[in-house]
């Protein structure tokens, strides 16, 4: 057996790699989610210094299980940004306190063969810590993410990845969440209000982007 389907992912995950580690990022390669989880403590935890740790809300690294292994390490301060029985003002304020962590998490909406990240945000704490104030950032992408140009990346987003993260979150009232489509609205509870392209890592190998042999995430 000649294992097309395998060898496709592999090759193009391999080529997205490439593109990312010419634009700066520190880019690993995973087989799939356990893969993902050991190379970020066995390659990417020992080379930093992390006191204080955050996340955005992120399928994908939820399906990692190391949040976990941090909230089990008693020398590393977890910031809570969805903790339940906290007031919204108080969860704004400990986002806001997230972009001055050692680490953050988080995925992508799409990345680019081009390797590029594209992202799309409510509120903005996680393309803003993206862009600029932790002093690392791990992002976790399974291989549904990759997408040819940053037209196709804004694409899926749109078409795809914004309706079904509004319907995954039932406190919201969008005109998505009954068409299944993006219908571009203005209603209160948009979730597509900021962009972000992100071409290259500044300072280089700050963004860490660990790609996964699996579809994960939306």
């Amino acid at each position: 057996m000649n294992r097309p389907v395998e060898r496709y992912w592999e090759r193009r995950l391999e080529n997205c790699r490439k593109s990312l580690k010419s634009n700066h990022f520190e880019a690993y390669l995973a087989n799939d989610r356990a893969g993902a989880k050991r190379i970020f403590m066995e390659d990417i935890l020992p080379k930093i210094q992390v006191k204080s740790v955050s996340w955005g809300d992120s399928l994908t690294f939820h399906a990692t299980g190391i949040l976990g292994e941090m909230r089990r390490n008693p020398d590393i301060e977890i910031l809570e940004t969805f903790a339940e029985n906290v007031s919204r003002d108080q969860l704004i304020e400990r986002r806001r306190q997230a972009l001055l962590t050692d680490l953050f998490f988080t995925g992508s909406n799409a990345v680019t063969e081009t390797g590029k990240l594209v992202n799309l945000d409510m509120v903005g704490n996680r393309v803003g810590a993206i862009t600029f104030g932790p002093k690392n950032i791990v992002i976790f992408a399974g291989r549904n993410k990759i997408v040819s140009d940053v037209e196709a990346a804004m694409k899926r987003i749109k078409s795809y990845a914004a309706p079904l993260n509004a319907i995954r979150h039932p406190d919201l009232q969008t005109p998505c969440i009954k068409t299944f489509c993006c219908m571009d609205c203005n209603s209160p509870d948009r979730i597509c209000n900021v962009w972000t392209i992100t071409e290259k890592s500044f300072p280089a190998g700050r963004i860490k982007v660990v790609l996964i042999n699996e579809d994960l995430g939306l």
